[in-house]
């Protein structure tokens, strides 16, 4: 069992401002140099603080110690003074030893948020003592999804160059709304944009925008869209709303993914409005039992079911669209990315020939939260449903960022995936999330060996596990997540209640994967003896 997070080793009580600066170190040893700094650093400004001189001594050795001290005192001071430096630290010292620590926050971590609870300051507080703090009790609240053995939501690890370009980005703070506001952001934004459409093997001329994530993502698509279906049929939806509107039809598949109805009913298309066809035994749209479609349809898609990770027969489902004039959207959250990877890319053969799609970076891409793209084939309804002109709002001609995305002020998120994409190149991006698809292929394969049952054929990066009868499942579960070694969630797949293993961290290693499957058997056998 992993090591749980110990309690801060020690405080200094700096005097260094009227606040008094508090700063907690952990005992981890990648902290130790810093900490055995700071302690030899304030014992220094201790003793050379009382303004007396050292009875014994010769004035050359006092002058030499008198030295030492004020040059460790302005070292000492220059870096607790400086908020930046000492943020850096903390966040380095947090990913060096965020393998180490248990997966889950202690319920001592989680008891200590409550200290965060005050009333609103009256006075400023020294930006060294809140760093402190916010590590001090923040740090150890944090699931180490950082690291390589979380296994929930399908959640990404950020890339160390990723991380690193993030820090620039803030650095720089840019609004990426339009090149007036910042031309880096802007440039690098349009550069990933086509990187992105390469890599995703979508059609060339299609339009992007950097969102939030894949909620937002089909909801910027889905707003084009519904542009578009109800310009054929005369309706401006921009100027007159959706009142009196001709009704637009949606089709979605029974295993269609939250963030898709969550955006319809944003957009008030209705999430109980839609149309639902039958999935197969791995969550696929049924394309044979699609209803009539028309100009009219919204046919929603999906690469990548959040449990098994099967891919909808998207070639099948925009032949029919296509015979109807449909619009077709793909929800490709994270297996979309399968197109990046050759001996994937087969799974969402057809999904080129969509109208729109939407997909995480912050998932396979691995770069920080929050980070989601939305591609539109027909850039005009994309840029119709967006934009909003006004005489202040100064363009370069070409169409800015802030005319594909719902927001106006943004961040440039384009840093962050610019520097994954430019680090990683094809091939790493391939093999990016090859490994993850080896990785939860072990998992499948060390877990059936011993005695579970695997409920989904693993094509991609996710495993669903069943350990016995929905008590016993839910008790392994319970009992690898108290473990600290990983972090796997429940779910409940065709009425059964399952572990869901999601493997899309860069971080996670075949000795992590090894070491997770023990621990998962290990607590299956100590609940089979229970049960």
């Amino acid at each position: 069992m992993p090591k749980r997070p110990s309690q801060p080793a020690r405080q200094l009580r700096s005097a260094a401002s009227p606040a008094c600066v508090r700063i907690a170190f952990c005992s981890q040893a990648s902290r130790h140099s810093w900490s055995a700094f700071c302690v030899a650093a304030a014992c220094t400004r201790g003793a050379g603080g009382g303004g007396g001189a050292a009875s014994g001594s010769s004035h050359a050795a006092t002058a030499t110690t008198t030295n030492k001290s004020a040059r460790t005192h302005r070292l000492y001071h220059a870096r607790m003074s400086d908020p930046l430096e000492l943020a850096q630290r903390l966040a380095r010292d947090y990913l060096a030893t965020v393998g180490e620590r248990a997966v889950s926050p202690t319920p001592e971590a989680i008891e200590r948020l409550a200290e965060l609870r005050t009333p609103v300051p009256d006075g400023p507080t020294d930006a060294a003592a809140v760093l402190a703090s916010l590590d001090a009790i923040g740090s150890p609240a944090t699931m180490a999804s950082a690291g390589g053995r979380f296994f929930g939501f399908v959640t990404g690890a950020s890339l160390p160059v990723a991380v690193g370009a993030s820090w620039l980005a803030t650095a720089w703070d840019q609004n990426a709304a339009m090149s007036a506001m910042s031309p880096i952001a802007v440039a690098l934004e349009r550069v990933v944009l086509e990187w992105l459409r390469e890599l995703l093997l979508l059609p060339e001329g299609s339009a992007g925008a950097l969102v939030t994530g894949a909620t937002m993502a089909s909801f910027t698509a889905l707003a084009a869209a519904r542009r578009q279906l109800l310009a054929r049929a005369g309706w401006n939806v921009d100027d007159d709303g959706l009142f009196g509107a001709p009704p637009l039809t949606v089709v979605v598949g029974e295993e269609v993914h939250v963030a898709v109805t969550k955006a319809l009913g944003l957009l008030g298309l209705g999430r109980n409005r839609v149309v639902r066809v039958p999935a197969d035994g791995q969550g696929r749209l049924r394309a044979d039992r699609l209803p009539r479609l028309d100009a009219s349809t919204v046919v929603c898609a999906q690469a990548g079911n959040v449990n098994t990770g099967a891919c909808d027969p998207l070639g099948a489902i925009c032949d029919a669209a296509a015979a109807a004039g449909a619009w077709v959207h793909v929800d490709g959250a994270f297996g979309l990315w399968a197109a990046a990877a050759p001996a994937r890319a087969a799974l969402v053969d057809g999904a080129a020939r969509a109208d729109s799609w939407a997909v995480d970076a912050h998932k396979w891409l691995n770069v920080p939260y929050d980070s989601g793209v939305a591609f539109v084939r027909d850039g005009a309804a994309l840029y119709g449903a967006m934009t909003v002109p006004a005489p202040y709002l100064t363009t370069g001609g070409a169409p800015e960022p802030c005319h594909a995305t719902p927001e106006m002020s943004r961040r440039a998120r384009a840093v962050e995936i610019w520097a994954a994409l430019r680090t990683l190149g094809r091939a790493g991006v391939a093999e990016l999330v090859e490994r993850a698809c080896r990785h939860a292929a072990r998992f499948a394969e060390r877990l059936r060996a011993g005695g579970c049952e695997i409920l989904n054929d693993v094509v991609l990066n996710q495993v669903l596990v069943a350990f016995g009868d929905d008590a016993r499942t839910d008790a392994v579960v319970a009992a690898v997540q108290r473990d600290g070694t990983a972090w796997c969630g429940p779910t409940v797949w065709q009425g059964r209640r399952a572990m869901r293993i999601s493997v899309s961290s860069w971080a996670t290693s075949e000795t992590d994967v090894e070491r997770v499957a023990d621990t998962i058997l290990r607590c299956y056998d100590g609940a089979s003896h229970k049960g």
